[in-house]
């Protein structure tokens, strides 16, 4: 079997949970695959399952960015090309924001701010100088649901997600369209993982917050017995699914209530802008054709 036509993808943070569960489904789909993970021994169990020309195995800690460099002149000598780059490999640090040491939540952004933008910038130039002319690629950078609604109790990974899919906004607005470089914001709500276990740090309540009534106290109960209903076989798929789409949205919601809270927040700051419209336009210096404005800069904003 030939690979020269099959795609690309590389994938941090495949030892488990949802990148383990795409690494599997890209396989199995007979596309080619760059796995990573700081720990190289957890994929043991699928390195001689694929032929080196359809598997390339790497150590990756994304927040190493020495390693990121290797990573990719591997790529490049390995397969030649690159297609997909899905940055993926994260953790969470749960607890009050009080409760939470400078130390760990700067963890938080090095792993999931500074890791990806490192590996997309890495990834912009590499197909822009190293694929065939035109040929570009994609970029999925995965946030959650918390990176548009932040959430309590994860304060520090929720904003290193709103971080992510600021930068990752900006940089697809920068990409000029002759390099064909095109990305999405993926925003998984709630799946059956490591990510609720044993690759989550989590902090006793602050006394200050330790009361039953509290917000973090209740999201703390609930989170801890809510059943949650994302499938990470199916996040599979659907990734696949948004691979092969000819026109990318900004971001996609993966689960029913990643969708809900979005819509919610969404809905709520529409109607939040409405309803203080006023003070808002009150700033704007005056005799402004606020019309004519508005279309200008939104249309250079797009």
């Amino acid at each position: 079997m030939s690979f020269n036509d099959k795609r690309v993808w590389f994938i941090t943070g495949t030892s488990s949970g949802l990148g383990k569960a795409l690494l599997e489904a890209i396989l199995e789909a007979g596309e080619r695959a760059v796995a990573t993970a700081r720990k190289t021994e957890l994929l043991d169990y699928i390195k001689d399952k694929y032929p080196a020309e359809q598997l390339l195995i790497q150590q990756l800690d994304v927040a190493q960015k020495d390693q990121i460099l290797k990573v990719f002149e591997e790529i490049k000598n390995h397969f030649g090309r690159l297609d997909i780059v899905v940055n993926n490999a994260g953790y969470a640090v749960f607890g009050e924001m009080e409760a939470i040491s400078d130390q760990d939540a700067r963890n938080q952004f090095e792993v999931q701010f500074w890791g990806p933008v490192n590996i997309t910038r890495e990834a912009v130039k590499f197909f822009r100088e190293v694929n065939p002319k035109g040929h570009g690629g994609r970029i999925f950078n995965v946030s959650t649901v918390g990176g548009y609604d932040g959430r309590q109790g994860l304060s520090f990974y929720s904003s290193s997600k709103f971080a992510l899919e600021g930068f990752t906004e900006s940089v697809l607005k920068e990409m000029v369209p002759e390099w064909n470089i095109t990305g999405c914001i993926i925003e998984p709500g709630g799946f059956e993982t490591e990510w609720n276990g044993g690759s989550m740090v989590r902090y006793p309540p602050h006394p200050a917050y330790a009361d039953p009534s509290t917000p973090t106290s209740q999201f703390r109960a609930m989170h801890g017995s809510i059943d949650l209903i994302g499938v990470p076989a199916r996040f599979a798929k659907a990734m696949l699914k948004i691979a092969d789409l000819p026109e990318l949205p900004r971001r996609i919601q993966l689960g029913s209530e990643s969708l809900a809270l979005v819509r919610a927040k969404a809905t709520r700051t529409i109607k939040d802008g409405e309803k203080f419209a006023e003070i808002s336009h009150s700033t704007n210096k005056d005799g402004v054709d606020v019309e004519d404005y508005m279309q200008k800069i939104i249309l250079a904003a797009q």
